[in-house]
């Protein structure tokens, strides 16, 4: 058949590959791109650019089907002449058709991988008449409304209908630009008669019409009611006025008799009662999309879960409070009755008084546990709160609500966690607060652990009182100088000052070991450590004041005991001595001892005290021929520098007493020495350490076997009191240290030592340098000594 198309005259073959089209309709008259990608139609593609370029184009009734069969397909459809093809890289084809004419499948076949269909074309329906001029007309108007409501469809499109003569083109040509469904496409497409076609037509776009006026009425009533900071909100408000449309707008009022069912089961003070009211009254007047309603509806949730009058009721036999502590922590005992004489005001006075209680010592001494077991004694809920690196006063207090995702501070949010207004509150870490730009969060505390300010503990968030008072708060510390003086005044401080050889060896064998059977799943597994077993890894793979290095140590022996009962092993019973203690976790890590027991002339032990525990502190002194040049190292601080400066100032006044010659110093240059160089140390307790290794090397002359020394010096003479004297007792014990000077001032520390701390231990009460001179050199160094001015002259001598 030929076909007049326009200024050409097309011959139409009646047999044509078919491509079946899924979710478009393509008519006469029109180009559209197609992205071809299955095998038969792409096959079909290729025979149609053989048979002068034509193909049949019908869309599928269901576009999921892969391979459709004839009843699949759309009986009318159209055939298309190929404009343009261009295979794409992922192996598709995109390809671009115009339609020519109507045509239906006669007959629907499959050859060399595509479908090919017999056609019966059919012609393009001419009429002229009065009638189809007037629908031609109210079609050009409604479509030219359609064009003008529709922001989708560009104005210039409407230039390109005037010119068009012809009815049933434009009729196709409309119904093409007309955003419809398929169905509704695919119907006009098939329709035989042009006034047909043109009423469906009108009639579609009358109701596509109506629909766009709703949306644009919608469309402006939303916009009337914007304003300019309100424009974020435009599309919820859009949902909004459809909803009202729909009469589906009951979801705040839902949402608002939820809050106020729980309002009426809430226990809470009257001020909070009547927030909670107004807020919710603000709520139920606004739209459930604002951010408005985000904050206030927050707001209110965060009142209405507060435990504000939720109190758990303490254990009533304070025996068994006793024996609780008792049964969880092993020594302590000095820090253990003072927590029960807390705890016996606490349940004879009916709240908390006094001070509160801060914990302070090493790591791994059980500061944090002992919180836990109070809690548990007290049959309270625990809440703990680390303090470690917090830097901004908003983490207790909170944020104000003026801010986006603002917040209660950590305390209001601990107390909502722990489900009760009067939990034992653990401030973990309090030493590591820091301060910055954004406050002080230290001074925020004040309030918070001040038992005569947290009755009325208000939280920025919040903007209501919430009352602490009930609240057992403990906080930990590893030292006290990290801490403001204003927050210590408020707290009691209870010392736990780490444990003994033989405290570590009951928690090991009581605590840990059967802790960590159970965590591993060898519950049935008889695993038996010796004592001796234990006592070499806290000798010879620890060095620490806790038990967490223990704890790990025998992790990975029982790590070991695991993975051999996992590759097959059947053995029940295993035991470990020494011996095996050494195969399973390698050489030793420390030696017995990290001090000399035969000290060479210049040599001396000190004591130190850090918030890890007590540690030795070797000092050494070299001497070489110089001009009075005084060298230190080993990373001192300004006050272990003076330290020494003061001990040398004083060897000076009291050269000859030393039998050291008057002008010594400008002869010779004095290096000391501190050990482990790359660890910063200071404090003024080492100053009489450094006086005895300056005067052992100035006269040649050891100091004792087995000596240390602790206490700060005056240049008169004098020994100050010192700081951590258990501490560094357990430092000490350790060395293998035997004899100990400490200044005379400490002997009202002596009373509270654990005796088994001193056992084994010769302590030296001194109130002057020379006593301590005198016992560190078991009187071997006296005045008119003159082996004492050879011994510098041998020394400067050697160095030459």
């Amino acid at each position: 058949m030929k076909l007049q198309y326009g200024d050409e005259d097309i011959e139409i073959s009646s047999v044509l590959p078919i491509i079946p089209l899924r979710d478009v309709v393509i008519f006469p008259h029109m180009v559209y791109p197609l992205l071809v990608g299955r095998p038969f139609t792409i096959a079909a593609l290729q025979e149609a650019m053989v048979l002068d370029k034509q193909i049949f184009l019908c869309a599928q009734k269901m576009p999921d089907v892969d391979m459709p069969t004839r009843d699949d397909l759309y009986q009318v459809g159209v055939v298309a002449r190929i404009l343009q093809l261009m295979k794409l890289p992922n192996g598709t084809m995109k390809v671009l058709v115009e339609g020519l004419i109507r045509a239906r499948i006669k007959t629907y076949t499959k050859t060399k991988g595509f479908f090919t269909t017999r056609l019966e074309l059919i012609p393009p329906v001419s009429e002229h008449d009065r009638e189809i001029e007037a629908l031609s007309r109210t079609v050009r108007e409604l479509f030219s409304e359609y064009v003008h409501l529709n922001r989708r469809i560009p104005d210039e499109i409407l230039l390109s209908f005037s010119g068009i003569e012809e009815y049933q083109r434009l009729a196709d040509t409309v119904t093409a630009h007309i955003l419809l469904k398929m169905a509704n496409k695919q119907h006009i497409l098939e329709l035989d008669s042009v006034k047909k076609q043109y009423r469906e037509v009108s009639r579609l776009l009358r109701s596509e019409i109506e629909i766009l006026r709703i949306e644009q009425k919608i469309d402006g009533t939303v916009r009337d009611a914007l304003t300019r900071d309100q424009k974020e909100f435009y599309l919820q408000k859009q949902l909004k006025a459809i909803k009202e449309e729909l009469g589906q707008s009951d979801e705040i009022a839902n949402e608002v008799d939820d809050l106020y069912e729980k309002l009426d089961k809430l226990d809470a003070p009257e001020e909070v009662i009547a927030r909670s009211e107004e807020e919710l009254k603000k709520l139920s007047k606004m739209h459930p999309y604002s951010a408005e309603s985000a904050v206030v509806r927050g707001y209110v949730e965060w009142l209405l879960a507060l435990p504000w009058r939720k109190y758990t009721e303490d254990r009533s036999d304070f025996g068994e409070v006793k024996s609780i502590l008792d049964g969880d922590h092993y020594g302590l005992e000095k820090a253990k009755k003072r927590i029960l004489e807390h705890l016996a005001v606490l349940k004879v006075a009916g709240k908390v008084r006094g001070p509160i209680l801060c914990f302070v010592g090493p790591p791994g001494v059980g500061k944090t546990s002992v919180g836990k077991s109070i809690a548990r004694a007290m049959n309270r809920k625990f809440v703990r709160m680390s303090l470690g690196g917090v830097r901004d006063e908003a983490e207790i207090r909170g944020h104000r609500r003026t801010y986006i995702g603002s917040l209660p501070g950590r305390i209001i949010q601990s107390i909502k966690k722990g489900g009760s207004a009067n939990p034992v509150f653990l401030l973990d870490e309090v030493d590591k607060i820091g301060i910055d730009f954004r406050g002080d969060p230290a001074s925020a505390l004040l309030e918070v652990l001040d038992p005569e300010q947290n009755s009325t503990f208000s939280d920025n968030y919040l903007e209501l009182d919430f009352d602490l008072s009930k609240v057992l708060f403990i906080t930990t510390a590893n030292s006290l100088s990290g801490i403001p003086p204003a927050l210590i005044d408020r707290m009691e401080i209870i010392r736990l000052p780490g444990y003994l050889e033989h405290e570590k060896l009951a928690i090991a064998k009581m605590y840990l070991l059967p802790k960590l059977k159970k965590e591993m799943g060898l519950g049935a597994v008889n695993i038996e450590v010796t004592d001796d077993a234990i006592y070499e890894i806290i000798r010879s793979y620890t060095r620490e004041s806790g038990v967490r290095e223990v704890e790990r140590k025998l992790a990975s022996i029982l790590r070991k005991v695991a993975q051999k009962l996992a590759e097959g092993s059947r053995r029940k019973k295993y035991k470990m001595g020494v011996r095996k203690i050494g195969e399973l976790l390698g050489a030793a890590q420390y030696i017995s001892t990290d001090i000399k027991m035969k000290p060479d002339p210049g040599y001396a032990v000190g004591l130190a005290w850090t918030e890890f525990g007590g540690e030795v502190l070797p000092i050494e002194v070299n001497l070489m021929k110089g001009s009075g040049k005084l060298t230190l190292t080993g990373k001192l601080g300004e006050v272990m520098q003076e330290s020494a400066s003061a001990g040398l100032s004083f060897i000076r006044s009291r050269a000859e007493r030393f039998g050291l010659e008057p002008d010594f110093y400008n002869k010779m240059e004095i290096h000391i020495h501190v050990p482990e160089g790359a660890v910063p140390k200071d404090g003024p307790s080492a100053g009489i350490t450094m006086l005895i290794s300056l005067l052992s090397a100035l006269t040649g002359t050891s100091v004792r076997k087995r000596l240390a020394l602790t206490g700060e010096i005056t240049l008169s003479g004098d020994m100050i009191a010192i700081g951590g004297l258990n501490e560094k007792l357990l430092a000490a014990k350790r060395s293998g240290i035997t004899d100990i000077i400490i200044p005379f001032r400490n002997k009202k520390d002596i009373p509270e030592l654990p005796k088994r701390l001193t056992e084994g231990l010769k302590l030296h009460l001194v109130k002057k340098v020379d006593e301590a001179v005198r016992i560190a050199f078991e009187g071997r160094l006296s005045g008119n000594n003159n082996r004492s001015r050879k011994g510098v002259a041998k020394a400067v001598k050697k160095k030459k």
